[in-house]
């Protein structure tokens, strides 16, 4: 059996070739995939041929945000023909120091799918028909579609990062970046209580999304740079404050507006950034790193079946697997688009 799959080769080289299907082994579902939404990663992967240091040095299949129909299971396997799953990408090796030590975000064996960090690349999810261990799949609620399953990687990192932040019931939160993990950030700190969500962003379509999903207030700091200045008075009016651009002059607006010992959570991911270290000691700042997820995703799939966060609003655009090239280009569009998936 062949699939069809979208396969990278360098920086704007996007194939659409065939690809031999895997034999279904032990503990093993096929799955005819139907959704997968394009990261900033696999973004970064087209436009740029990686990240910092991650770089494609071989040819890729990308996709780590998919969902698909359970087509043939493996006997014993508790999934029934039929069934939408929502794919878990991260495959932790369960017996490192750091598996052990209940942290495998940071397994030193870390499998992640569509990812070039390691030699040989972990092959990812841009293909028609997909074998992956049942244990990575999580069934989801019977109306929920296939692009609203596709969200539950992305909305398991911003779980994560919620927890990196600790109570955020009734603190006022500045989300800057308002990207597809920025306006999934709002409904996350909406959903654990915040009183306040300020939201800033470049581009207005996106502040539009933030609202959707649930922002107080929103600024675009593109045509008023001193948008959040009113902010800074009394050291600083923020409890909590999740960066999700990883550009300076919005680190530096998150250091200014926030208030003695606030918390920073440091979500989106870039290069060296300069940051003005004593704002941070003088204030007493906590900063933290949040990086993937684990146990985030089967609490993201149970979220977004019950719709207690409705992700729906930043699913921008669906367009099939032999348009992938188009899809990265409208997905790098920021003025029009937000999440962009490939459908199979």
């Amino acid at each position: 059996m062949r699939t069809r799959v979208a396969r990278l080769y360098q920086k704007g080289d996007l194939r659409i070739e065939t690809a031999a299907v895997a034999a279904l082994g032990p503990g093993e579902v096929l799955l005819k995939m139907a959704a997968a939404g394009i990261c900033g990663s696999d973004l970064h992967y087209y436009q740029d041929g990686g990240f910092g240091p991650v770089r494609v040095r071989e040819p890729i299949i990308p996709g780590h945000e998919a969902a698909g129909t359970v087509s043939q299971a493996a006997e014993g396997v508790d999934l029934k023909a039929g069934t939408l799953v929502a794919v878990n990408p991260s495959q932790p090796c369960g017996h490192c120091e750091y598996c052990h030590k209940a942290m495998p975000i940071h397994c030193l064996e870390m499998r992640f799918m569509g990812s070039a960090m390691r030699l040989p690349h972990e092959q990812g999810m841009f293909r028609e028909w997909l074998v992956v261990p049942a244990r990575q799949c999580f069934a989801v609620g019977v109306a929920t579609t296939a692009a609203e399953a596709a969200c539950s990687e992305p909305l398991s990192v911003c779980l994560h990062a919620a927890s990196r932040a600790g109570d955020i019931a009734g603190k006022r939160v500045l989300i800057t970046g308002a990207g597809p993990i920025g306006a999934l950030m709002v409904a996350v700190a909406c959903y654990h209580g915040a009183s306040e969500v300020v939201v800033t962003d470049l581009a207005d379509a996106a502040l539009t999304r933030a609202k959707a999903m649930g922002a107080s207030r929103t600024y675009n700091v593109a045509k008023d740079a001193q948008a959040l200045a009113g902010f800074e008075a009394g050291k600083g009016y923020f409890d909590l404050v999740f960066e999700c651009s990883a550009a300076a002059p919005a680190i530096r607006s998150a250091i200014a507006t926030i208030r003695p010992r606030g918390t920073i959570v440091q979500v989106g991911v870039s290069g060296d950034v300069p940051i003005p270290l004593n704002a941070i000691v003088g204030k007493e700042l906590q900063l933290h790193g949040t990086q993937r997820f684990h146990e985030e995703f089967a609490t993201a799939v149970d979220l977004i079946s019950s719709r207690k966060i409705d992700v729906r609003p930043i699913i921008s655009h669906s367009l099939p697997l032999e348009q992938a090239t188009a899809a990265f280009i409208l997905a790098g569009d920021r003025a029009s688009a937000c999440k962009v998936q490939l459908t199979f």
